[in-house]
């Protein structure tokens, strides 16, 4: 399943003041009396398989366990994850009978589910990239899977803080749609990126500063170019500059994705500018 959360990245600091810048079953026991037939334990049923649409109220450390043992609730009731897609695992391959558990059965998930959320939540690429939702994925366990179960399940999930996963609204399909939807399922901080303390947050809780847009990175460019961080530095600060309305006193920072993130295949950094 997919790991939640994001380690802080190096940013660039901007700011514009004026004109200045700074930048198997048990066989029962044979019974002694001349009985003519012999009992055997029965397996019991496999557990119902999920389906598309179904909530579940889960924290971040059920998130990220392979398996979900909790039951769905009504999606009006408090929840955190709704079930975005069910399929089959494929446990038999040449011949050999794979463990639910095996790194062949977890790669076929990581595969099958969506790499990201946007078919379900909406919105464009950029809102997308902003916004604070991820998907996760489990598994039956194996005492599931020996009494018959073979699917998987992904969700989607939203984070609220480090450690903690955000309420999701009744519906949540199509959500990115809505206008103002990342006032609350966007990404803020609670500092400026570059400081200390700075924490990521959903933008529904208290927060200082706000991700508004992202600025792709050329795809061959080594990570921390300088070329890159001009490149990117540059175009945070005509977001700010766009966003000052005519002020001229205005401040921005550029955000590198980290280099897990880079490593995985993100080519794009964020522009962050004060909250207000």
């Amino acid at each position: 399943m997919s790991h939640l959360g994001r380690s802080t990245a190096l940013v660039v600091l901007g700011a514009v003041t004026f004109a200045g810048c700074s930048s198997g079953d048990q066989q029962a026991a044979p019974d002694s009396s001349p009985s003519p037939s012999v009992s055997a334990s029965s397996a019991p049923p496999p557990p119902p398989t999920p389906e598309v649409g179904q909530c579940h109220a889960l924290s971040v450390r059920e998130a990220t366990d392979p398996v979900d043992p909790t039951p769905p609730v009504q999606c009006r009731q408090p929840h955190t994850s709704v079930t975005v897609k069910v399929g089959r695992l494929k446990l038999l391959v040449d011949g050999h009978q794979l463990a639910v558990d095996s790194r062949t059965a977890r790669k076929q998930i990581a595969d099958a589910c969506p790499a990201n959320p946007g078919g379900f939540v909406g919105g464009n690429q950029t809102a997308q990239r902003l916004s604070r939702f991820e998907v996760v994925w489990f598994s039956p366990s194996l005492e599931q899977a020996d009494a018959g179960a073979s699917w998987y399940r992904c969700d989607v999930v939203a984070l609220q803080s480090e450690g903690k996963l955000l309420p999701l609204a009744p519906r949540v399909k199509g959500v990115l749609d809505q206008p103002g939807a990342l006032d609350r399922y966007g990404t803020c901080g609670t500092t400026a990126p570059h400081r200390r303390r700075f924490a990521r947050v959903a933008c529904s809780e208290k927060h200082a500063w706000r991700a508004v847009d992202v600025v792709d990175l050329p795809a061959d460019t080594a990570y921390l170019a300088p070329a890159a961080a001009d490149r990117g530095d540059s175009a945070c600060e005509d977001v700010a500059a766009e966003r000052a309305n005519g002020s001229l006193k205005y401040t921005w920072s550029f955000e590198w994705p980290t280099r897990a993130q880079w490593r995985t295949g993100q080519r794009y950094g964020y522009c962050w500018v004060p909250a207000g």
